[in-house]
């Protein structure tokens, strides 16, 4: 197998991978949140069954992304509160079992910085939701494989979902707050033509 000669590229200043298509490896990649509970504490959880490609364009602004989460995968730690988050209260997962990720575009920030556009469904809703990503860097395993990493995070309102069940305290304020802080942190995998002629 031949591995690129040089595995990054500087453009502007700015370190990039290589353009081509990548991969994302699963068991290197952790799709994490964090939502409120009872209005003091925090929830946190993630998602243990993610896919998906990147492809990086020649020109950075051309490069796009598409992941596919599995529903059914959500994990916070508690199985009584993971069941009710796969309910219809929540995800509905036997009707949406799959949460998807396309970008639509791409904007350059400071430093190794961007912000990717693009549109998150959930449940069969569509609404746009930009990304912080933040390139971490490339390396070559020991299979000869270029790998870089990727670290994106935003926060969504669940209710722009239709994600709205909730219940009233005693004390004022809702059980479960609206706003879900999300983290990806995705190593992805360069496609090689020896992958795309075995695959």
């Amino acid at each position: 197998m031949s591995t690129p000669t040089a595995v990054a590229r500087r453009i502007g200043g700015r370190e990039l991978p290589l353009p081509g298509r990548w991969h994302i490896d699963p068991s290197h990649s952790e799709l994490s949140f964090i939502a409120r509970h009872m209005m003091i504490a925090k929830v946190r959880g993630r998602f243990r069954q993610l896919s998906g490609t990147l492809v990086v364009g020649e020109v950075p602004e051309d490069s796009w992304v598409e992941v596919i989460i599995d529903a059914d995968s959500i994990d916070t730690g508690d199985a009584n509160r993971d069941q009710h988050l796969r309910s219809p209260d929540f995800l509905d997962v036997e009707r949406y079992p799959h949460i998807l990720y396309r970008s639509t575009g791409v904007r350059p920030l400071d430093d190794d910085r961007w912000i990717v556009d693009g549109e998150l469904t959930v449940r069969d809703l569509t609404r746009p939701v930009p990304l912080n990503v933040e390139f971490c860097g490339v390396a070559v395993d020991p299979w000869q494989k270029v790998r870089a990493a990727f670290l994106a995070t935003t926060e969504i309102n669940r209710d722009d979902f239709g994600v709205t069940w909730n219940q009233a305290l005693e004390s004022g304020g809702f059980l479960v707050g609206k706003g879900v802080r999300v983290e990806a942190d995705v190593e992805a995998v360069l496609d090689t033509a020896e992958d795309r002629s075995t695959g």
